[in-house]
């Protein structure tokens, strides 16, 4: 079988310096073998433990170290104390595991002064992350894009994502075809975490449920809510909400009706880079609004945002 027909691989710069997030899974397996087969040779791969595994764990490190050096590839390993952090901050394992990433992600960036990031989600993490934004309230079905800008670890990324449009069934026949071995996590059949619980339990059961794959479904209603994002972008601009200092302009937002002041709120949290906004943390900063409310919400990724002076503007939470 050969590699499928992705425009990135064929249209993206070879000669330029890609960092890749490589866990040892077979879809990030397989993005690397497409690398390399593709022709990219200034690729570093970025493997972190997240110490959750014990042996299998540092298993994966070296799987991922052998790889690299079989394909001629600099290898980044770091380790993490995933379950001491989320015990440490009040957070879930698979928060703790995203912020340690991203930490390590931008420590290998600045090491490298690369700030592009490969990663190998595809057409059902897709269907996952729209299915989990739809279950927490988040505003539109909104998910991945393929190339995106995103903060981590206080560093602007810009996050690559080549096998979005394809399916995880699509990856693993290709590797089995040509041979190639990956490491298998035994935890993804578990259901302590939310990701497996939809993959596992609640996508088959709504396979069931419809006769049909519900995936595809989540997939095409996103390309709607996409053009809906586009409107309500515009709306956004037009109601002019931020002053100068690139905060949001109290007295501006007041004359404004309910929903397009949930929709400036929405536009300058995502956009200053706050994680996981959901319609209820969009709501309680609504609540700013109200003079007599407390001055000031905490938002996730330790922000805050802080009504003063007649503007509301974000913060780290210290």
């Amino acid at each position: 079988m050969p590699i499928p027909d992705i425009a990135w691989f064929r249209e993206a710069p070879k000669r330029r310096r890609y960092l890749a997030g490589i866990s040892g899974g077979a879809d990030s397996v397989a993005l690397l073998h497409h690398l390399h087969r593709s022709g990219f040779r200034e690729v570093v791969v970025c493997h972190l433990d997240h110490g959750l595994r014990g042996k299998a764990s540092a298993g994966d490190a070296r799987f991922v170290q052998k790889l690299s050096a079989e394909l001629g590839y600099p290898c980044e390993v770091g380790k993490a104390a995933v379950k001491a952090l989320a015990a440490d901050k009040g957070h879930s394992i698979e928060t703790s595991a995203r912020e340690a990433r991203h930490a390590f992600f931008a420590i290998c960036s600045r090491k490298h002064r690369c700030p592009r990031l490969l990663l190998a989600h595809h057409y059902d993490d897709q269907a996952e992350t729209l299915l989990w934004n739809l279950l927490r309230g988040s505003r539109g079905l909104s998910g991945m894009k393929e190339v995106q800008t995103l903060p981590m670890g206080g560093r602007p990324m810009e996050c690559i994502r080549p096998f979005l449009g394809h399916r995880r069934s699509e990856l693993r026949t290709w590797l089995e075809s040509k041979g190639l071995s990956w490491r298998e996590d035994a935890t993804n059949a578990e259901p302590f975490a939310v990701r497996n619980r939809l993959r596992n339990e609640a996508l088959p059961l709504l396979a069931e449920i419809a006769k049909r794959d519900p995936a595809e479904s989540f997939v095409r209603a996103s390309g709607a809510s996409e053009d809906f994002r586009v409107i309500e972008a515009w709306a956004v601009k037009q109601a002019d909400a931020i002053d100068p200092q690139g905060r949001l302009h109290l007295p501006k937002l007041l004359t404004l009706p309910r929903a397009l002041q949930a929709a400036c709120i929405y536009a300058y949290l995502r956009t200053s880079g706050v994680p996981d906004l959901s319609r209820d943390a969009v709501n309680r900063c609504l609540g700013l609004l109200d003079p007599s409310a407390a001055p000031a919400v905490n938002l996730p990724g330790n922000f805050i945002l802080r009504r003063r002076a007649g503007r509301l503007l974000l913060a780290p939470l210290r």
